[in-house]
């Protein structure tokens, strides 16, 4: 791959995957402008959401350790109560000595997060190679890019809630993790989907923007470990290499502005333009692909 295309499309996940206008649909498109071979497309889509999550970790890196902290906390305690309760089979009085598990905003961050995982990763498993079949083209990007235009029109118009990790509920959890599952479909933005979710289950606007970033973090850890398995069958060089790593450098850089930016944008309610946006660009990539 060319470094300068490798670059391009550094800036394009970095942009979209955090600003409200799909990544998967905007790298298909641009990939078929620059007549890109899209054989070693795998490798590179993953290491662009490396660079991605590198921006979210810095943003939030105070949040991310807290919550692998907690987790690693109610993994243990679990293991514990586990114990606990095996025992008070033998000895009734061990009951007592169980204990609560999910007592901190933190731990119930975490389990939230878990529970918006697991719909998220059995869409992204079931919708696998449909996502393959239709990331190769410009056409299906562009009709979902319509979808996601209308998804941000909603969110314009969603009141704001005053929902934190403190009172979220399990359902709202599970309700955004459908809707990060069917956003794995390209053209339909992941961020704006999710973000719109959040706002109608009533979240605060910093924490939705919060909360829509730190759930994608297993999410896309997920997808890099099941593609792990191709990673044999691809032929890459080293120079191939050296423009992959400059790729997901700059995906990780601006990504780290457009996450900055994205908090403002949602505490202005400033999704209209973006909505046109998504309008013109997947008419344009709808007309491209029938010419």
């Amino acid at each position: 791959m060319e470094l300068i295309k490798a670059i391009i499309l550094g800036i394009v996940q970095g942009v979209c995957e955090f600003l409200p206008v799909s990544s998967s649909g905007h790298l298909a498109i641009t990939r078929k402008l620059i007549n890109l071979n899209t054989d070693t497309g795998l490798l590179f889509d993953i290491m662009l959401h490396i660079g991605t999550l590198v921006a979210i970790f810095v943003v939030y890196k105070k949040d991310v350790l807290q919550l692998i902290k907690e987790g690693f906390t109610i993994l243990g305690l679990w293991i514990r109560n586990a114990f606990v309760f095996i025992g008070s089979i033998f000895n009734k009085n061990l009951k007592s000595k169980i204990k609560p598990v999910i007592t901190t905003p933190y731990r119930r961050f975490v389990m939230l997060v878990i529970v918006s995982t697991i719909p998220t990763g059995i869409l992204g498993i079931l919708l696998k190679d449909f996502i393959e079949y239709a990331s190769a083209g410009a056409l299906i990007p562009g009709i979902f890019l319509l979808v996601t235009g209308i998804e941000l029109l909603i969110a314009d118009r969603l009141k704001t809630g005053e929902i934190t990790e403190e009172n979220a509920t399990y359902k709202s959890a599970g309700i955004i993790g459908i809707a990060q599952g069917f956003a794995t479909l390209p053209g339909i933005s992941r961020s704006g989907t999710t973000i719109t979710a959040c706002l109608a289950c009533g979240f605060d606007k910093t924490f939705a923007v919060k909360y829509s970033f730190i759930m994608s973090i297993p999410a896309i850890l997920g997808s890099m470990v099941l593609e792990l398995k191709d990673f044999t069958t691809l032929d890459i060089t080293k120079a191939d290499l050296y423009s992959y790593i400059v790729g997901t450098i700059v995906a990780a850089v601006v990504g780290y502005v457009c996450i900055l930016t994205m908090l403002k944008i949602v505490r202005g309610k400033k999704f209209f333009g973006f909505s046109i946006y998504c309008f013109i660009v997947g008419t344009l990539a709808i007309v491209f692909s029938l010419i």
